[in-house]
């Protein structure tokens, strides 16, 4: 199994497209946690999500485990077919998504140029950047 774990950066939620229901969040660089990256997760085909504004401290995103999953399906009338698509967002576990795997991007903000976002086309781009899935 595969986290994404990215500690001591800001996240915020950057969208949600209803329409295609596909859920974005973002770390930009700053000068206050001393980055130079930009991170982007994606979320698609969410069924339901829990979220804060703001993750002042980072992510850990995983699959929920067996406890947690009992929880939130007594919560909020998940099936059992959830189960392995239910995403923890933070380690208290307060936050989470239901939805396929989530994936990331991340690359040296000063490279992006005009690009507004890593999930722009075309994939790769011209600069370096890494990418992932959390399996």
């Amino acid at each position: 199994m595969t986290d994404f774990v990215r500690e001591g950066r800001l996240f915020r939620v950057s969208g949600f497209h209803p329409s295609h229901r596909e859920l974005f969040l973002i770390s930009e660089a700053t000068l206050v946690d001393r980055t130079t990256t930009r991170i982007e997760v994606a979320f698609g085909h969410v069924e339901l999500m829990f979220l804060k504004p703001l993750y002042r401290n980072g992510l850990h995103i995983r699959r929920a485990t067996a406890a947690e999953f009992g929880m939130l399906s007594d919560r909020h009338g998940l099936s059992a077919a959830d189960a392995d698509y239910t995403w923890i967002l933070d380690p208290e576990g307060e936050s989470f998504v239901v939805s396929a795997n989530p994936g990331w991007r991340e690359a040296e903000y000063a490279l992006m140029g005009e690009r507004e976002s890593l999930y722009d086309s075309p994939w790769p781009p011209e600069f370096p950047a890494e990418s992932g899935n959390v399996d």
